[in-house]
């Protein structure tokens, strides 16, 4: 894995007679990650970088948060949302695709929502979210002491449901339906709607959580995928920057160089 900034000549050779598209992550990359999802607003200044760089080349946010929150968040207009780690996306003109599978399964993430809060309602610190097509269950304030108990109580509800799946991010659980459908495949959706408008397209993925592999594993022979971390991890990423404002400064680089 290479430094974005230490490579910048590379980069630019690869772009080359390429017609960039970039997808973001939102929690971790567009924000910093914050005490609880709420808090996590992103900047004026952020804002207007990723909405001048849409106004230069086809932008995408895919999200693990609902559709419409990150949507309402973002306050873009022309380009594409992806919600629910890809279970709903939003095209620029507003319409939604929905995977079927998810859709159905809906009334049991509400009611496994409703079990984990009852569950875990004692736990200080404890968060449980529903985002729709999938329930995340935030420990970031819980204590070390805690966690196991959250953790159990988790499983527990979990073990009622084998339609249903774990995976972990950062101090969080995400319960989710057990269909072949993540961030990975949102992206490959929506680059097909790209590729029809667009020839000789190479995309970018931006995203900080394990959650995000799975798009920078989809865009491994197309383009390349850029992690946002303080320290370098095992990941299919090519490139690291550390935070938001290095985010910023890759988005600005992106404008400059289109």
């Amino acid at each position: 894995m290479r430094k974005f900034f230490e490579s910048l000549d590379e980069i630019k050779a690869r772009l080359h007679g390429k017609t960039l598209v970039v997808f973001l992550d939102y929690d971790g990359t567009l924000t910093p990650i914050v005490a609880t999802p709420d808090l996590a607003i992103i900047s004026d200044d952020m804002r207007l970088v990723v909405e001048k760089l849409s106004k230069k080349i086809k932008v995408a946010i895919v999200s693990g948060r609902a559709t419409d929150d990150v949507r309402s968040k973002v306050k873009i207009d022309g380009i594409f949302y992806a919600g629910s780690h890809g279970f709903e996306i939003n095209d620029p003109l507003g319409e939604v695709k929905i995977n079927e599978e998810a859709q159905a399964i809906r009334p049991v993430i509400d009611e496994v929502q409703q079990k984990l809060a009852e569950k875990v309602k004692d736990i200080k610190g404890a968060l449980i979210e529903n985002v729709k097509y999938t329930v995340s269950a935030h420990y970031r304030l819980v204590s070390d002491e805690d966690f196991p108990k959250f953790e159990q109580e988790v499983d527990g509800v979990l073990s009622q449901y084998p339609q249903l799946r774990k995976t972990s991010g950062k101090k969080v659980f995400e319960i989710r339906p057990k269909i072949d459908w993540h961030k990975g495949k949102a992206v490959d959706w929506i680059l097909s709607i790209f590729e029809k408008e667009q020839k000789d397209i190479l995309p970018v993925y931006l995203g900080d959580d394990t959650t995000d592999e799975d798009a920078f594993r989809a865009l491994k022979e197309k383009g390349f995928g850029i992690l946002v971390a303080t320290a370098e991890r095992e990941t299919e990423a090519e490139y690291i920057v550390k935070n938001p404002q290095d985010v910023k400064e890759v988005l600005e680089t992106f404008i400059q160089i289109t």
